[in-house]
């Protein structure tokens, strides 16, 4: 059992919603928090307490009404031995947070590692507070609003295939660029806040599994993966004539790396290249060093490791290179970023500030939104930050966001939906017909996998966005054939 050692501080809370109450009070605080927790379940009696005490803390000081807090890696890499673990981690976080004015609370956690086809260990958590005059969830099953919820806990775990309230998906394997099919997908709530309807997406994409394949070029084929999930996921709620589309925020793990290839060259210029080769080719690396014969940067397949590695990275030349999101920008927006990378953290306590050395430091963990967000939030009002700057977190510092909802709102910018649209189907344009991606991502090279992966054709359709949008012409398609108002695209996997 698991305690933490500093009780929930309610004078806080209590001092900060009084000063909260004096501003206006027909707006909606949210506090959306994104926390891959892989690392907290691994080693639970060290990291377990020090992370719920700082989420904790934090949440106390935003003082929100609506809190969302996305997990990933739910009961870490050894998760068949680690789930008890997560049952622990909720129980504690209830007990706390039940000493506030939160009053709903929304549990997600998908459990069942037995199950391969539907496996993603993510966790969705809400907790609404009493002050909320209208609190609706989306059901998925009947296209429409429950009820207005009742007070209490609603804990759904294990095996969640079934339940309702929650979309949930896992990528599809040929999606996967190692040809193995890891716990990686999507899971969306549709929640309805004072009568203003928004969707909460929590996703994990998939990560670099190379160092030396990421500098190869940028985009590498661990981005153009990263890239062809996300747009098939956004456009998956667009296509969702059933439950209509919302303006959505998706948070979570999107494991946005850094242009390794351009901070490679940034930190060698002056430089000399000295490869490594061992019999073992993963064990193979480039040492670059300096006139004097000294290694300044050592890159391998889980190294990459600078002499100055605990503040080069801490400097914002860095941000330069974060460019995942560009070609994006069109259908996802997001906030300034004034934070330091949020990955690969020390997940040693005694080493909080630390970054290890084996992947170039990014900014994995992200908050996202469409952009017709800007019609139902206050623009002006927010916070964009990490949570346990000067503590251990894990190997992922969580990141949060607050904004202030308006009630009564939707999205009735017709324009910018169907500039968004417009964006997304050339996006899928680009991402699902280009077969020279396909066959790149399938015969991304594996150790695991004996000889060299043999490559196949099959065809499938994708169907437009909308057929009431004037879209890109389809003539552009490669090898595509119409069939009932979609395309056909030929796909190659292995």
């Amino acid at each position: 059992m698991f305690r933490l050692k500093v009780p929930f501080d309610t004078q806080v809370w209590e001092t900060s919603e009084k000063m909260e109450s004096k501003g206006d009070q027909s707006d909606t605080k949210l506090l959306l928090v994104t926390a891959n927790v892989g690392s907290l379940f691994e080693d639970p009696q060290r990291l377990l307490t020090i992370w719920l005490e700082e989420f904790i803390s934090n949440a106390t000081r935003v003082n929100p009404k609506f809190l969302a807090l996305h997990l990933q890696e739910v009961g870490g890499k050894t998760y068949e031995n680690s789930m008890g673990n997560v049952q622990e981690f909720i129980r504690c976080l209830c007990e706390e947070m039940a000493k506030t004015d939160f009053v709903h609370v929304h549990i997600y956690m998908d459990e069942d590692f037995k199950s391969a086809e539907h496996f993603t260990a993510l966790g969705n958590i809400y907790f609404g507070h009493k002050d909320i005059c209208l609190l609706r969830i989306w059901n998925f099953l009947t296209h429409d609003w429950d009820e207005k919820l009742d007070k209490g806990n609603r804990i759904y775990s294990g095996n969640i295939e079934n339940v309702p309230t929650k979309e949930k998906a896992k990528f599809p394997q040929h999606f996967f660029p190692e040809c193995k099919w890891s716990r990686k997908g999507f899971m969306r709530t549709r929640w309805e806040i004072n009568g203003t309807a928004v969707d909460l997406v929590n996703i994990h994409l998939f990560h670099d599994a190379s160092n030396l394949d990421a500098c190869k070029d940028f985009p590498s084929v661990y981005c153009k993966t990263r890239r062809r999930a996300l747009v098939h996921t956004i456009e998956r709620f667009h296509l969702d004539e059933k439950n209509g589309s919302v303006p959505f925020f998706i948070f979570g793990d999107f494991n946005f790396r850094c242009d390794t290839a351009g901070v490679v060259k940034e930190l060698t210029a002056n430089l000399t290249a000295h490869r490594v080769q061992s019999v073992k080719n993963e064990n193979t690396k480039i040492n670059y060093r300096n006139s004097d014969g000294n290694n300044i940067l050592t890159v391998g397949k889980k190294e990459f490791c600078h002499a100055d590695h605990q503040l080069k990275f801490k400097e914002f030349w860095l941000k330069d290179y974060d460019k995942e999101l560009e070609p994006l920008r069109d259908i996802l927006v997001e906030y300034p970023i004034s934070f330091i990378p949020s990955y690969p953290f020390e997940e040693d306590p005694e080493m909080p500030t630390d970054y290890m050395s084996t992947r170039c430091p990014s900014w994995c963990d992200r908050i996202l939104m469409a952009p017709q967000i800007k019609d139902i939030i206050k623009s002006d009002e927010w916070k964009y930050d990490m949570i346990g700057q000067t503590v251990c977190m894990g190997d992922h510092k969580p990141i949060y966001l607050t904004v202030h909802l308006k009630p009564n709102k939707e999205s009735a910018n017709k324009t910018r939906l169907v500039e968004t649209l417009y964006s997304l189907k050339t996006l899928m344009n680009e991402t699902l017909v280009n077969e020279s991606l396909w066959m790149t991502q399938s015969n991304v090279a594996d150790g695991s996998i004996p000889g060299k992966p043999i490559s196949n054709s099959h065809y499938v359709i994708v169907k437009a966005i909308s057929s009431n949008l004037n879209v890109p012409n389809e003539d552009t398609c490669v090898g595509k054939l119409e069939t009932d108002g979609g395309v056909l695209l030929k796909e190659t996997t292995v």
